[in-house]
């Protein structure tokens, strides 16, 4: 009898320990692991998202880290915390925290113009000829490339043969550009005399312990990467990219971002001033919605959170302090991330859906009780 009991013991041991084991949410309040599996399995079969890499941080660390559902849903292989997804805009923000090191060490200044860092004037670069009739490329800044306010479009159209123009004048208020940080990749490159990915190894992958991260496709990603999905949850081709391209082709995991995401928290490389200048608010925001990044209709529907962006990276406040966030989107990738940095907690979603956004409020709510990400200008439609 006591054997058979300690064999019963014996069998629901994991099964114990996983429901003690906890994370603990932004009001206090804590959710087991459990839990986390049961709701965030819910959300996807009600959300159909074919994959899903969640990681959350306590303390500055990272607390859970569970990869779920598929990394293509044809053949049913599972989605791994170490399958490589496309990044997509969390390239952007992997970017600012490097050139913030540069700025630390003096090898760039906020506020010294772009054109002084480049070898021949801007418009001669291929896709910028059109600013040779506008003298105002000359005041765009690093600052203003890292904090979007170059008045660039997001991106031009097309991607090859498009060309670069000016909106409004630089400076003058926010529009998310893509452009914007393709450019500082050019100032980067030209500066560094190396391609952007040597940058980002030797500053970001190597010291970060990001293994499995590139700003281009390698062929050791073949065993286990993730095929982007459509919202019938078929898989999509996969664009192996092959160029670097800063506004979204960087090629990492959960695991390894979520571990960029930790040092960041931790201050990891950079100077106390040096972060506290990257997470200061720069512009405010007032559109009612990210995009079209051009339109012009406005909003005070996140004046009490103080929506804004910093240098790389979105801000809000909350009654639990200031919050960082940043999305990834592609076709086939929702991702996004943010961090509440008072409390020193966080969260990391990653998905190969173009479903996913549709659950990613109610993932926020329930895992870390984050009620303020401004859900309707980030285009966050909830299905739940």
């Amino acid at each position: 009898m006591r054997l058979t009991s300690l064999l019963l013991t014996l069998l629901m041991a994991p099964a114990i320990a996983l429901a003690e084991q906890t994370v603990t949410r932004l009001d206090g309040s804590r959710i087991s692991y459990a839990d986390i599996d049961a709701q965030v399995t819910r959300m996807m079969q009600a959300g159909q998202v074919s994959g899903l890499g969640v990681a959350i941080l306590n303390k500055r660390k990272v607390a859970f880290l569970k990869a779920y559902g598929y990394r293509d849903a044809a053949t049913r292989k599972p989605l791994t915390v170490d399958s490589v997804m496309t990044a997509a805009s969390f390239t952007k923000s992997t970017l600012a925290y490097a050139v913030m090191q540069m700025v630390e060490e003096g090898l760039l200044s906020l506020d010294t113009p772009v054109q002084r860092y480049l070898p021949r004037p801007l418009p001669t670069y291929e896709g910028y000829d059109e600013l040779a009739n506008d003298e105002r490329y000359k005041k765009i800044t690093i600052r203003m490339l890292l904090d979007h306010t170059t008045g660039f479009d997001n991106l031009r159209r097309p991607r090859i043969g498009g060309k670069v123009l000016i909106r409004f004048e630089p400076g003058s208020r926010y529009a998310y550009s893509g452009e914007g940080i393709r450019l500082l990749q050019l100032v980067v490159e030209e500066v560094t005399h190396k391609p952007l990915n040597d940058v980002l190894t030797t500053r970001i992958y190597g010291p970060f312990k990001m293994r499995r991260s590139s700003m281009t496709w390698l062929s050791e990603y073949e065993a286990d990467h993730a095929l982007p999905h459509d919202k019938n949850n078929a898989p999509m081709m996969l664009n192996k990219r092959l160029t670097a391209d800063a506004a979204g082709s960087m090629q990492t995991s959960i695991a390894d971002f979520s571990r960029l995401i930790e040092a960041v928290m931790q201050g990891k490389r950079l100077k106390r001033r040096t972060r506290e200048e990257m997470f200061r608010p720069q512009v405010g925001i007032f559109s009612r919605r990210q995009f079209p990044t051009m339109e012009n209709e406005t909003t005070d529907a996140n004046h009490a959170i103080r929506l804004s962006y910093g240098l790389g990276w979105g801000l809000f406040f909350t009654p639990v302090g200031k919050a960082i966030f940043k999305e990834g989107h592609d076709n086939g990738w929702q991702h996004y991330t943010v961090m509440f940095d008072d409390a020193g907690s966080g969260i990391v979603l990653m998905s190969n859906s173009d479903n996913a956004e549709g659950i990613f409020q109610g993932l926020l709510e329930t895992l870390l009780g984050n009620r303020w990400t401004p859900v309707e200008w980030e285009g966050f439609v909830s299905v739940l």
